[in-house]
């Protein structure tokens, strides 16, 4: 006795209630692919996942995701990719999604003996320290660079030039 259901696929394959033989496979497009289905709500927006379809191919799979997805929320564009195309991470490889911890760069401690690393490099190579700025570099009793004036730059403070003076009346 064959099994009798409202759905026609099963009634087209004729499954007897008691199979006398061991599983067979089924034919070719008893089984349909599966399809995830991503719509967007507006023009410009994401596309988000609402949903799978089971479809034969891909064209039908978009009628079908139309008419299920598509019918009353607002929708502009849909699409469906096949599941089996779909790839993702492992669980164990979740470290990858770690942050960083080492960002020490963001800090001043990191740049704290750049000074010496300076110095020494200066010491290895002889003529490239020749060169010298207007102002030259020294160092505080802390260790910081300060800066030494030349004579012309005192002088100048001292010569007083006549300029505008705004707000006195002559």
């Amino acid at each position: 006795m064959k099994i009798k259901s409202l759905d026609p696929r099963i009634d087209r394959l004729g499954i007897e209630l008691e199979p006398k033989t061991a599983y067979s496979p089924a034919r070719e497009m008893d089984q349909w692919q599966t399809y995830e289905v991503f719509h967007q709500q507006n023009r410009g927006e994401q596309h988000m996942h609402v949903g799978i379809v089971h479809a034969p191919n891909a064209d039908m799979a978009l009628l079908y995701a139309k008419e299920l997805y598509a019918r009353r929320p607002k929708c502009v564009n849909i699409w469906v990719v096949k599941t089996s195309d779909v790839t993702g991470t492992q669980y164990e490889d979740s470290d990858m999604f770690d942050p960083a911890t080492d960002k020490s760069y963001r800090e001043t401690e990191a740049y704290k003996n750049t000074r010496s690393v300076i110095e020494k490099f200066k010491k290895k190579n002889p003529n490239l320290s020749k060169h010298t700025p207007e102002l030259e570099m020294a160092e505080n009793s802390d260790g910081r660079p300060k800066t030494k004036q030349s004579n012309s730059s005192t002088e100048d403070k001292d010569k007083k030039k006549p300029g505008i003076v705004i707000g006195k009346k002559k």
